[in-house]
């Protein structure tokens, strides 16, 4: 055997040894149509409560009906880039109504939000400036800041005197970026004294609001709508179409000489094929729905009150989060393995989130709602945890 192989085998154990390796589930079916909260997996209905479809959206019948009649016209993929001829009247028309959704001039689709924080971080930073970020920001962004040549430092979570005080000391910064909406903890940024840093020291501030778009806000608009702050507060704002709105892909938006400039430079967005026009269409379709059933926004937050209500009564440790993201905080990896294990016994699917997606000796369950989730699965959900909780930690 090669000696690589043997290198490999080696990493593999010992991520094993560690409660660290990644198991891959395989769906069969969605019983339920138009509901996306249970999944048969191997023969076992799972009730779901690791997804990001907030608001429900993701097997509406509108985005199938929106998918299917674009991709005949249009046809199954966009064949290539945006730049050569892969960009279709869909995805023009979600670019414009993406635009008007957040207050931008203009927006630029990628696919990805993976792909446009590295695009937007490998543009508009140059080699040795200094990027300064959140110590728990999303991996794209950190790996965006990285791959840009460009000096990272990070401050405290969510700890905005803390990056005031580097960004002082760092008058070369040339950019400030945090997740809106945290997505392993739930909790959302201190935008506005952000926003107040960055203007101060003249840095971009770029936010990634890929799991608070559609769900906070009065009108779903995000973090943002939730502080308060307008284009010129935020003058970078990226988001995702595959977990509120139930699609797939990103964007970024912001004044037309910033977008021209990704849609320039950004190697992401220039080297790679386009959406498929038809994931464009029911991404359309979701946008639409999003803001014309405000009710799915008020009964998510309902189905989160419920399940914090009932953990609270059982004396379960939820973080302070408001959210559709409800995470438990466990500790050992190897313990947050088995807890996830159980549950799924149960016939319940919740994340076990260990390192490094989260710092080690943080693992927790990370559960997460949907407004379609139906309150007696909620209530069944806590039963079985508050039982493994009080096992687990007996032992």
């Amino acid at each position: 055997m090669h000696r690589d192989s043997l290198a490999v085998g080696g990493r593999l154990a010992a991520l094993g040894a560690r409660d660290l390796l990644r198991q891959r589930r395989t769906i069969d079916a969605w019983p339920r149509s138009g509901d996306g909260t249970q999944a048969e997996v191997a023969g076992q209905t799972l009730r779901v409560f690791c997804s990001n479809d907030y608001l429900g959206l993701a097997h509406h019948p509108a985005l199938a009906s929106a998918q299917q009649a674009a991709s005949a016209q249009l046809g199954a993929g966009s064949g290539a880039s945006h730049l050569i001829s892969g960009h279709s009247s869909e995805h023009h028309a979600l670019e414009e109504e993406l635009a008007a959704y957040t207050g931008r001039e203009r927006t630029l689709l990628f696919s990805t939000g993976y792909m446009a924080n590295l695009g937007v971080l490998g543009a508009l930073v140059a080699r040795g400036e200094i990027v300064l970020e959140d110590r728990l920001n999303h991996a794209s962004l950190i790996d965006g800041a990285r791959l840009s040549g460009a000096r990272l430092l990070r401050y405290a979570h969510a700890d905005a005197a803390d990056a005031a005080e580097r960004l002082a000391a760092h008058p070369n910064c040339t950019m400030l970026a945090s997740d809106g909406l945290f997505s392993m903890d739930g909790d959302v940024a201190p935008l506005r004294e952000l926003a107040a840093a960055a203007l101060a020291q003249r840095a971009w501030l770029l936010v990634d609001d890929a799991h608070g778009l559609g769900v906070l806000g009065a009108s779903g608009r995000g973090a943002l709508e939730l502080a308060g702050l307008d284009a010129a507060s935020v003058p970078l704002l990226m988001g995702t179409l595959g977990k509120a709105f139930g699609s797939f892909g990103a964007f970024v938006a912001g004044d037309r000489e910033v977008i021209e400039l990704l849609q320039q430079q950004a190697r992401t967005y220039i080297y790679t094929t386009a959406l498929p026009p038809g994931v464009a269409a029911a991404a359309r379709a979701a946008l639409a729905l999003s803001q014309r059933e405000s009710w799915r926004r008020v009964q998510l937050q309902q189905r989160v009150d419920h399940f914090r209500n009932g953990a609270a009564a059982l004396g379960l440790p939820l973080c302070a989060s408001t959210s559709p993201i409800q995470p438990l905080i466990v500790g050992e990896d190897a313990r947050c393995a088995r807890l996830g294990a159980a549950l799924f016994a149960h016939g319940f699917w919740v994340g076990a989130i260990r390192a490094p997606t989260v710092p080690a000796g943080a693992a927790r369950l990370r559960i997460t709602f949907s407004a379609n989730h139906r309150v007696a699965d909620i209530d069944a959900l806590l039963e079985a945890l508050a039982s493994e909780w009080r096992a687990e930690f007996a032992s």
